[in-house]
């Protein structure tokens, strides 16, 4: 079991340049394809109204700009990618997120960055992808350009969301030496048994540990109990709900996309 094709939103960030070597990396280790993806809608409400001189030198140069901020990411992917065959480059002139959902259906892992209010106009906020690509989403830190995944920490809760994390991440499962199911204040219903078995039919080694959070939230919970295993990926669902047009996430997914210090591979 593998992924066969890595998607990876490069952006103008620093952040860009090490993401994308980790997707690389990550390409080479499943044998997959590797796409870049990039995209800027351009914003035309600084230009006059109208058929005026002004409007028709305006446009031209804003889409220019676009395309020049483009062709930058491209020249990131490229570098970053160390000219690997194979690879491929997709972009246009459109909103960065409805870009990515339209060409999701071309990979079964999703690679964004960590959100950066610096980079608006390309950068994709991975709450937004969760709960709208239809793709499991490893969202890397910054400065982090590599994933070993050789001890993973999967933070356990008997839902949907968590079910589906477990079962799009077994290619990272199956490598590695080590899968801690780690439950978090929850009860002996929820403590991840059968998911053990499941796993252990798979041929992992797994055990399961069941944490209190002693007053910490279940997010610090698993970037700890991931610090004690001497893991550097964590696999989790992904919880939200629509509200006005805008996603409200439970604690735990806020707070692993805000601060974990390591890379997390989440459902929906």
């Amino acid at each position: 079991m593998t992924y066969a094709s890595i998607m990876v939103a490069v952006d103008l960030t620093d952040q860009a340049r090490n993401r994308v070597r980790l997707a690389a990396h990550l390409a080479d280790d499943f044998h997959a394809g590797l796409i870049g993806v990039a995209a800027e809608m351009p914003d035309y409400g600084g230009c006059p109204v109208g058929p005026t001189p002004g409007g028709a030198y305006c446009i031209p140069s804003i889409q220019e700009a676009v395309l020049d901020d483009l062709a930058r990411a491209h020249a990131v992917f490229e570098e970053a990618s160390g000219g690997r065959s194979r690879t491929e480059w997709r972009s246009n002139l459109d909103f960065p997120l409805a870009f990515l959902t339209a060409h999701a259906a071309a990979a079964e892992l999703v690679i964004l960055g960590r959100k950066d209010d610096r980079d608006p106009f390309l950068s994709v906020d991975p709450g937004d992808a969760l709960m709208n690509l239809g793709r499991p989403v490893l969202v890397v830190p910054p400065k982090v350009d590599h994933l070993d995944a050789k001890r993973v920490v999967v933070g356990w809760k008997d839902t949907r969301e968590a079910r589906r994390a477990v079962s799009d991440a077994l290619p990272f499962l199956k490598r590695a030496s080590e899968v801690v199911i780690v439950s978090v204040n929850d009860g002996a219903g929820g403590n991840g048994q059968d998911t053990l078995r499941l796993l252990q039919a798979h041929g992992v080694y797994a055990i399961r540990v069941q944490y209190d959070a002693q007053g910490a939230s279940v997010a610090e919970a698993l970037v700890e109990a991931a610090a004690e295993h001497g893991a550097d990926l964590i696999v989790t669902g992904a919880y939200g709900h629509g509200r006005l047009r805008e996603w409200a996430f439970g604690g735990v997914t806020r707070g692993l996309l805000a601060g974990a210090p390591i890379c997390c591979l989440m459902s929906h």
